[in-house]
């Protein structure tokens, strides 16, 4: 039997020197006039060229340096759904300064507590967005951040592809954020994933249903498209998931990209003929089969799904080249260099469950954490980047996800940390221990559930209330569920496991 490993490499080499942003915006200097996004709705849509983009990001970059702010410096960006925060992102790295994506949805503490880790420069901030209250560090608003539109453009900051362009924060199993480090050469993998999973082109027209500001909204639904010279459409503010599929048809989306939770709102919610669709991308969560089964039967298209995560780009996935078979995520993308391991830290035989392991010369891996190289050097085994995903390797060389090896959590398609939720729930009056664990409500859907000791029971309400005092919404429990105990190993150490097989072998699913 053959080992779980795969070599599609090498992949083509960065150009030296280079720049995220300049190769992002690159094709379309050449369709100044062409549409390179589209924000829609019911009632029309809001038009960006290329031109007009382009000139916007370099008069980012050319009003944050007449700032006095320099290349290196650090950039916290707390902007909503709105395309500032593609032009504040790219503009930082036109310029050379690094911006830091964070969700507009973090409570005061939790922006505090990883500004403290960031420790930036500056803070680019929209209307009525939570900034961190330190009261020296300078803010940018939205609002001044368009008015640079129409200053000279910037100059591009070429450096080297391993050099530091932005970082994005994640929880480790411990539940401390960590803020991940990207290199320039990080846009230059994502060719590689054309090829691999989307299939876009510059006739294309590829609908993201998420917030701008969302990481896999500017990677799938912003940056693909315009390094292609296609046109992106991003959905207004409002716009919920049934009318995503009147968007479709109206505005001739030919690529639609999702997590699996907005696909199934959209497909109860019924889809028209779609004559230009060419096909659907699915990540941020696994799909299921029947998921991707009820697309089909909808659109008469299929739906691709790619794996990645916050230190790594999309490295495995299905495209229209080549699909995967039924259950399957898809293959190792051309130019990657993937394993399945063994508890040994060796490839297991084909069919027998791994950790999928990513060679450490993949151009889309991190660069490690900041300020922890602990952490980074944790996270590999020799030349392996441990992913911490599960899966099985069949003879063709497809992938089969089978799970994290942890117990982190996914909240519509965000990572979360159970220990992190536990900590804010702990410091509930009443309240002496906590669980929190993902545990199915119906085939294909999963919540975050609570499960708590306390002398009587607890009203629901108020632990609601006080989630949403001390975590983002999308980290807060949908269930709250009193216990006698909670279960524990022989080491009394608390099994998330245990819980979450109690639950279906109580609840089942539907």
């Amino acid at each position: 039997m053959p080992l779980s490993i795969i070599d599609t490499g090498p992949p083509q080499a960065c150009p030296r020197p280079f720049n995220l942003a300049r190769h992002v915006l690159a094709r379309g200097e050449a369709l100044p006039d062409k549409n390179a996004l589209q924000i829609v709705a019911p009632a029309g849509a809001e038009r960006w060229s290329y031109a007009r983009l382009i000139s916007a990001v370099r008069g980012c970059g050319t009003g944050l340096l007449a700032q006095g702010f320099r290349p290196g410096d650090r950039v916290m960006l707390r902007i909503g759904h709105e395309v500032g925060f593609p032009v504040a992102f790219l503009g930082c790295i036109a310029a050379g300064l690094v911006p830091c994506p964070t969700s507009t949805q973090l409570t005061q503490g939790e922006v505090d507590r990883l500004a403290a880790i960031l420790q930036p420069r500056l803070v680019i901030a929209g209307p009525d967005i939570v900034i961190p209250s330190e009261p020296a560090l300078p803010i940018v608003t939205a609002a001044e951040i368009a008015a640079m539109e129409k200053l000279s453009p910037c100059d591009w900051h070429m450096a080297e592809p391993e050099t530091l362009a932005y970082m994005v924060f994640t929880s480790g199993t411990s539940g401390t954020p960590r803020a991940v480090m990207h290199a320039h050469r990080a846009v230059w993998a994502r060719e590689m994933m054309r090829e691999g999973w989307s299939g876009l082109t510059e006739a294309d027209r590829l609908m993201h249903a998420g917030a701008f500001n969302w990481t896999y909204t500017l990677g799938t639904g912003l940056m693909d498209p315009w390094i292609v010279g296609a046109t992106a459409l991003i959905p207004a503010a409002g716009v919920a998931p049934g009318q995503l599929p009147l968007l479709l048809k109206r505005f001739d989306a030919t690529i639609f990209a999702a997590a699996p939770g907005v696909i199934r709102q959209m497909l109860r919610a019924g889809l028209p003929a779609l004559p230009r669709l060419r096909h659907g991308l699915a990540a941020g969560e696994s799909l299921s089969p029947s998921l991707r089964d009820d697309w089909r039967g909808a659109t008469r298209t299929d739906l691709h799904e790619a794996i990645g995560l916050s230190e790594c780009s999309t490295f495995l996935s299905s495209s229209p080249s080549r699909p995967a078979p039924e259950g399957a995520a898809g293959y190792a993308q051309i130019g990657r260099h993937l394993a399945l391991l063994g508890e040994d830290g060796q490839p297991v035989p084909r069919g027998e469950t791994g950790v999928i392991a990513i060679h450490r010369s993949d151009p889309g891996l991190f660069l490690g954490y900041f300020n922890d190289e602990v952490e980074t050097k944790a996270r590999y085994l020799n030349d392996w980047f441990l992913t911490g995903d599960n899966a099985v390797m069949d003879e063709d060389g497809a992938v089969l996800y089978r799970g994290r090896s942890d117990d982190m959590m996914n909240a519509g398609g965000y990572r979360v940390s159970p220990v992190e939720v536990e900590a804010a729930m702990l410091t509930f009056p009443g309240l002496h221990e906590a669980a929190a664990a993902e545990v199915p409500v119906k085939t294909g859907v999963t919540v975050i559930a609570c499960f708590y000791l306390s002398d009587a029971p607890l009203d629901e309400a108020e632990l609601q209330a006080h989630a949403a005092r001390q975590l983002a919404r999308y980290k807060q429990p949908r269930i709250y569920v009193r216990l006698d105990a909670l279960p524990r190993g022989p080491n009394n150490k608390l099994s998330r496991r245990r819980l979450r097989q109690d639950w279906e072998n109580a609840h089942g699913t539907t």
